[in-house]
């Protein structure tokens, strides 16, 4: 069944998809940046003028500011498109894609803004007009012309200074943790992979006398205040992981989300809880939402909601320590199951992936 068209204002519908380069492109990826996707037309003439509209406006293409998405549909066409450089194509020819956007033959331009909400639709014969606009764009950060604040909750006092210490020291005490990668669905499951978008070192808390003290914490001076200002109840927290980024390790994790997997699916609230305060970079930012870096204080908190593009920026100086667990409710409880029920798994897999 084709989705009617999308009005602005209106999300973008999020997808995986064969592209010229990967298999398996995953769109949500794409935001933080303004986003042209065309839906080539199928008939010959309004294609080539399509994609000379395409040529002539290259230089725009600069994936800081805006990038470009061909969806193609047709496989003879699918085999020429490798020629325009600075563009991302979509290969469709099961329309999948092209069903969850409303898209007919006739093709059309979808103007995107760095939240993946549309901004403007035109018809293929308006790339003149579109492209002017397109040339006029404001810097992402500033995609409504108003101030933008990411939806993030800072909650400062909520780790005292020795249990900020304390947990460095453990850190440290175990060989400064090990390398962790991020999470991915390969077919049915989500497994683990290392790459370069995470540079960190993580230790789990094993002792159950220590968690418990977290947990605590959390649950008394935390989960009150989430409940307050986000009207959410939290019941679960996932994972007790100390972090390191050390500038000398290149310590990053660049943009990401951490509930878009089967086994990540589950995550409400992404916590990061500063141990430190003696580094410099290592803040975070939420690309969807403009340039601002947030930064809370020694063993404050920072909450936010999984969904959201975020990034830890790279640690230019010293190390930033923190703590990052999950957390989530009993509608959670039951996903999370589900999957590991299905998946064969214990959870163990899970604990280490995602969170800045």
């Amino acid at each position: 069944m084709t989705a009617p068209p999308l009005d602005p204002g209106e999300p973008a519908p999020w997808f995986k998809a064969a592209s010229a380069s990967s298999p398996e492109f995953v769109f949500d990826t794409a935001g933080g940046r303004f986003v042209l996707m065309l839906f080539l037309p199928v008939a010959t003439e309004p294609r080539k003028a399509a994609l000379s509209a395409l040529a002539r406006g290259q230089r725009l293409f600069d994936e800081a500011t805006l990038a470009a998405f061909v969806v193609v549909r047709e496989p003879e066409t699918a085999a020429q498109v490798r020629d325009l450089r600075g563009l991302r194509w979509i290969l469709d020819e099961g329309r999948e894609v092209s069903r969850l956007y409303g898209a007919d033959n006739a093709g059309f331009w979808l103007l995107l803004d760095p939240a993946l909400r549309v901004m403007r639709r035109a018809a293929i014969e308006d790339a003149p007009a579109l492209f002017a606009e397109l040339a006029a764009l404001p810097a992402p950060g500033d995609p409504a012309g108003a101030p933008l604040h990411a939806p993030v909750l800072i909650a400062p006092r909520i780790f005292e200074p020795a249990l900020c210490a304390e947990l460095i020291a453990l850190h440290a005490s175990r060989g400064g943790g090990e390398f962790t990668g991020v999470m991915r669905d390969k077919g049915d499951v989500t497994v683990m992979e290392m790459d370069e978008l995470k540079r960190r070192r993580d230790l789990l808390v094993e002792d159950d006398a220590l968690r418990a003290a977290i947990a605590e914490r959390l649950q008394r001076r935390l989960f009150p205040f989430i409940g307050r200002a986000l009207a959410s109840e939290v019941t679960r927290i996932e994972r007790y992981l100390i972090s390191c980024y050390d500038a000398e390790d290149g310590g990053v994790f660049h943009a990401h989300r951490d509930n878009t997997t089967f086994q990540t699916a589950h995550r409400k609230f992404a916590c990061s809880i500063n141990l430190n305060d003696d580094f410099e970079g290592g803040d975070l930012r939420f690309p969807e939402f403009g340039p601002t870096t947030y930064r809370p204080p020694v063993g404050g908190a920072v909450v936010f909601a999984c969904g959201l593009m975020h990034e830890a920026l790279r640690v230019r100086r010293g190390r930033r320590y923190a703590f990052l667990p999950f957390l989530y409710d009993e509608a959670g409880a039951e996903v999370r199951e589900a999957y590991l029920r299905r998946a064969g798994r214990d959870g163990s897999a899970s604990r280490h992936g995602g969170a800045s």
